[in-house]
């Protein structure tokens, strides 16, 4: 590629999050339909029709109405290469969001009109806030009826503790929406046009009033807005673009993802003010600029089956710095082993293409047989780098796990190795008779498994729950076997090092203070 600074600058990365149920799979399927990807926009529950939502590929989601893995769709739009990367909603899968907002310059935030901010919302927000990654808030559903919009925006205000900027402003909501005041653009946008002879978009004069003779201007849905109008352009934010790319102020928009409305003009204004790919820090304290030669990615997601006809795995990869090309040779950090990337893709949700050439911003991935883990640096070169460790969480919730059938012991074990190294669940074998324990975030995460075993792999499975433990590494040095009890099981997790599964605080205690000398750790 001739000029990487200039493809790097027409990336655009960004993740959607949001409470599940706000709209965030529709909003994907919109934007991927306004960007041309597709010809008609699915719905999450979309049984009856056989249109289901191009980004839940996977046979649960399909069946369940509910995103439970992120999937990465790239698209071009107005000049720019936009990589969408939709997370599940659901808080037990939280932990695959997390991961993948460290992949992403920017995150597009849905929230339902009717509900507000909502706490798996908030969650998500923190993380964002934590790393600077600028927001851009689309509330949803106005369609329907909910909240005051001004009350709206100062709960986002109050709750996520950040300065919002509306673009655009509804005028009514519900069967009384009218259209969208828009205070970026200056115009109204009419949600039926029908109303101002066939006209989309309808220009303002210097007093902010709709040019023309339209029936609609006597309502007092519209009289409203143009108050609300009035009053957020004297004592509202200022639209500030520096303080957008610091994560301090959320352009906010209005509209409904199901009928489209608003989706068109939301992506438009993304593409113009979303940062294009930003710096990432190495373990050492370095920075990698987005436009240096190097190649270098990380490892932020692996997927089994996304193919169920190949029985692939693909692992995902930010790409970081430099241009990636088909066949060249990497170095995995943390075994040291060069690796030859000739078999390589990108992504439209489930369907797939060779990858040609990708830059700094671009999700790729690799076809894996097992050499990559999620964290993993690759890099070109001969000088050694690894960037910042992706977050890690404790399971809380365990279940034991057995094959139903002992004559699939083959299947069982593949499934359980290939599952566990996608991150969504973790396991763990009792220490001295090696029988198998799953961990989990969340109850839900359990329920996939056990579809994907059984559909996937064709393994059935028996779990018998332990309900909640208090997991905590021990350093092997400092291990005594007879240390376990009925209270505080002793395992091994996927590395073979010692974790104790204590039954409830007052076994951690109890552990604690009989044992002051061992030191014990939440993560490995």
């Amino acid at each position: 590629m001739k000029d990487i600074k200039e493809a790097v600058s027409k990336r655009k990365t960004f993740a959607i999050i949001s409470h599940p149920d706000a709209g965030k799979t529709t909003i994907t399927e919109r934007l991927l339909f306004y960007s041309g990807a597709i010809r008609q926009a699915g719905t999450v529950k979309g049984k009856k029709t056989g249109k289901f939502a191009k980004s839940d590929w996977m046979a649960i989601e399909k069946q369940r109405g509910i995103s439970v893995t992120s999937s990465v769709m790239q698209v071009d739009y107005d000049g720019f290469q936009v990589n969408i990367v939709d997370t599940p909603g659901h808080e037990d899968f939280s932990e695959d969001t997390y991961r993948t907002l460290m992949a992403v310059d920017s995150a597009v935030m849905v929230i339902d009109s009717a509900k507000g901010i909502e706490p798996q919302t908030k969650k998500l927000f923190e993380v964002c806030a934590r790393r600077g990654i600028p927001i851009f808030t689309f509330i949803n559903k106005m369609d329907r009826d909910g909240r005051e919009p001004l009350d709206l925006v100062s709960e986002l205000e109050d709750v996520l503790g950040i300065s919002a900027y509306p673009m655009n402003w509804p005028m009514g909501m519900g069967k009384s929406f009218l259209g969208l005041y828009d205070l970026h653009n200056y115009r109204v946008e009419l949600n039926h046009p029908e109303e101002a002879d066939g006209h989309d978009f309808l220009p303002l004069d210097e007093e902010g009033e709709v040019v023309g003779d339209y029936p609609f201007k006597q309502t007092s849905v519209y009289t409203q807005a143009m108050e609300d109008a009035t009053l957020l352009n004297e004592a509202g934010n200022v639209f500030d673009e520096e303080a957008i790319r610091k994560g301090q102020l959320t352009p906010v928009f209005f509209g409904s993802a199901l009928t489209g409305f608003g989706v068109q003009t939301f992506l438009d204004a993304f593409v113009d003010y979303a940062p294009s790919p930003s710096s990432h820090k190495t373990e050492e304290g370095g920075i990698i600029e987005p436009d240096d030669e190097r190649f270098t990615g990380f490892i932020f997601k692996i997927q089994a089956n996304m193919n169920p006809a190949h029985r692939d795995r693909i692992a995902f990869v930010r790409i970081c710095s430099g241009e990636f090309e088909p066949g060249m040779s990497v170095t995995l950090n943390r075994t040291g082993k060069s690796i030859k990337l000739s078999h390589t893709t990108q992504f439209m949700a489930d369907s797939r293409e060779q990858v040609d050439n990708a830059v700094a911003g671009d999700i790729i991935g690799l076809y894996d047989t097992g050499n990559f883990q999620i964290g993993d640096t690759i890099y070109s070169g001969k000088e050694a780098l690894a960037f910042e460790p992706l977050p890690q969480f404790t399971p809380e919730i365990f279940n034991r796990v057995a094959a139903k059938n002992v004559m699939k012991q083959k299947s069982f074990h593949k499934g359980i190795e290939q599952l566990m190294q996608e991150g969504a669940i973790q396991l763990y074998k009792t220490y001295h008779t090696n029988e198998y324990i799953l961990g989990a975030v969340g109850q839900l995460q359990f329920e996939v498994f056990q579809f994907r075993m059984k559909h996937e792999y064709n393994a059935e499975v028996m779990l018998t729950p332990m309900g909640s433990r208090i997991a905590r590494w021990i350093d092997p040095e400092q291990l005594d076997p007879k240390m376990s009890s009925g209270r505080n099981l002793l395992t091994k997790d996927r590395f073979d090092q010692p974790v104790f599964l204590f039954e409830n605080q007052f076994a951690l205690q109890w552990f604690v203070d009989k044992h002051p000398d061992v030191k014990l750790s939440q993560l490995f």
